[in-house]
């Protein structure tokens, strides 16, 4: 009997609101009129327990009328109670509160200082610190600046040290683009299109852009999806884009195309792609311009004649190593050279992406910089290409350890988007964002005060190069480029820590084509070796057991 009453206790919430729609009924029939509130609530919320007893959607809500509803209420608010009451300064999910107030504070110019010591565990596996200098130095002018463009290069670019990363018009709005490109112009750096291509509102704000060819060749495309040269060349002789950027491959979805669906494209979407409204825009996983190492760095030439000698480059995410070794081969052959490379993490953002694809796809930042960068020096030509990197790059630290790894400059999405006034809320993809930056919504969108955010996105970037140079003459150093592995330590368990050589070493120039061969590093060889200009393919499918390159010493 006990057990009995126990399995139906779950219908205990149903049994009372039952109970009190009979009780105030009567109690409105025989005394006041007034409970027919209660009487009209109760009713309400009984008969949502029927209906949730013979729905067939939700089980939970068949074993638990009226009180199931709990869970998916709390469920909905779940991301919202653990952002404001549960979670800690240093819980990353996947920026921490700390890093997310450095940029509220940075954006808003207000005191940025913290007391009392680092709340971080110093002793912890992973932890890393610069290593400073008993010779300090002042630097005054933190208007830091690389010139990108190679020998090919007729118009070379002095880009910033630290830019807007490529995030389209379409996943954000109108008005966030337009105070992201307000304040690349006020501070004087350069703002990514993202692959949706120069809409109205890069053009209205007036700062310099990085133009972005994808494989939907949005806004130089023709109709059939192909890449149109005669577009491609209205758009790069704008004097507002300063540099083309071949999108290979992106950090958060590597190797993954999308669509976008017909209902969410606006006439100015439809407008900066070049797209027809009505119909879904698809964004194919390769590029069908090119299908091979030299095809891709023919394209690259041509886009580079096109543009007017523009800077051109790609961006990608390292996926088989192989692969980027073919294209290094491809650029000895051809002797076509990109002026740079955008080394992408897959710990990179985006509006949405595949669970397994931004979880478990695609290289780090940290280790495939380290990787891009010592194949160009091992193949003699790093003098020959720039190197941005991308990913997770907010603080003056991460600036500064990315050039120690070999970066020439770097490139932030999220930082920036934090200057706005993102909240982290991770609805990006549901066209709800609660402060008006990655949603279509006319009226969320309204909540940016351009004037405003464009001034918060400038001083965000004039206070964290100043905090860069802070860091460049702590360590001894003129000029934050000349960072290097060894101005860094990091520590590998509770009781050791490495200098940074030895954890990124700087690998020797020309070593893969000096001919004379290092036993350290054979398994560089051998994969140098599989690597073909011709083709991504390997040349043959490995079975059985791994064998290294042996090397006489």
């Amino acid at each position: 009997m006990v057990t009995l009453m126990l399995s139906y206790q779950r219908y205990a919430v149903f049994t009372c609101v039952a109970l009190l729609t009979i009780a105030s009924f009567l109690g409105a029939v025989y005394y006041s009129e007034w409970l027919l509130i209660i009487t009209a609530i109760s009713s309400a919320l009984l008969g949502l327990g029927v209906y949730d007893i013979f729905q067939s959607r939700h089980a939970i809500l068949r074993n638990y009328p009226i009180i199931g509803h709990m869970r998916f209420i709390l469920e909905s608010i779940r991301p919202e109670l653990r952002q404001y009451i549960i979670e800690g300064d240093r819980d990353e999910e996947p920026f921490s509160r700390e890093i997310r107030g450095l940029v509220y504070q940075r954006a808003k110019g207000v005191e940025d200082k913290r007391p009392f010591g680092t709340i971080e565990n110093v002793y912890s596996s992973g932890y890393a610190w610069l290593t400073h200098s008993a010779v300090p130095m002042v630097i005054k002018d933190t208007d830091f600046r690389v010139r990108i463009g190679g020998s090919a290069c007729k118009q070379p670019y002095d880009a910033s040290l630290y830019n807007i990363s490529a995030m389209s018009f379409g996943a954000l709005s109108a008005n966030a683009i337009l105070s992201l490109n307000k304040g690349a112009k006020m501070g004087n750096f350069a703002h990514d299109t993202g692959e949706g291509s120069i809409s109205r509102y890069h053009r209205e704000g007036g700062g310099d852009l990085i133009y972005q060819v994808a494989s939907g060749y949005f806004g130089c495309r023709n109709d059939d999806g192909t890449f149109s040269p005669e577009k491609f060349a209205i758009q790069a002789a704008d004097p507002q884009v300063k540099m083309i950027e071949l999108k290979i491959s992106q950090g958060a979805k590597p190797g993954h195309g999308g669509m976008l669906p017909a209902k969410k494209i606006s006439p100015e979407i439809a407008e900066a792609r070049g797209i027809p409204m009505g119909k879904d825009c698809i964004s194919p996983p390769a590029h069908n311009t090119f299908s091979t190492p030299i095809g891709m760095m023919e394209f690259i030439g041509q886009l580079r004649e096109l543009s007017g000698g523009k800077p051109v480059g790609f961006k990608l995410c390292i996926g088989h190593r192989r692969e980027f070794m073919s294209m290094v081969k491809a650029m000895l052959k051809t002797g076509i050279y990109p002026d740079f490379i955008v080394v992408d993490g897959k710990e990179g953002g985006t509006g949405a992406a595949p669970l397994e694809f931004a979880n478990r796809v695609g290289m780090p930042m940290l280790e495939g910089l380290t990787f891009v960068h010592n194949t160009l020096r091992g193949a003699g030509i790093r003098h020959e290409v720039k190197i941005g990197a991308a990913g997770k790059i907010v603080s003056a630290f991460d600036i500064a350890r990315t050039f120690a790894l070999g970066a020439d400059w770097c490139n932030s999405a999220r930082g920036f988007m934090f200057a706005v006034g993102c909240i982290q809320a991770q609805s990006c993809h549901t066209n709800t964002c609660p402060v008006g930056i990655a949603t279509q919504d006319p009226l969320r969108q309204r909540a940016i005060d351009v004037d405003d955010k464009s001034h918060r996105v400038a001083r965000f970037h004039r206070n964290t190069m100043h905090a860069l140079g802070e860091l460049a003459g702590a360590a001894g150093l003129s000029d934050p480029r000349d960072f290097m592995p060894y101005h860094f330590m990091f520590r590998q368990k509770d009781n050791e820590f490495l200098d940074g050589n030895e954890v990124y070493p700087y690998l020797p120039n020309g070593f893969l084509v000096s001919g004379s061969e290092i036993a350290e590093l054979s398994d560089w060889y051998s994969r140098w070796d599989r690597a073909s200009a011709e083709s991504f393919a390997p040349p043959e499918i490995p079975h059985g057991p791994f064998t290294r390159r042996k090397i006489a010493a």
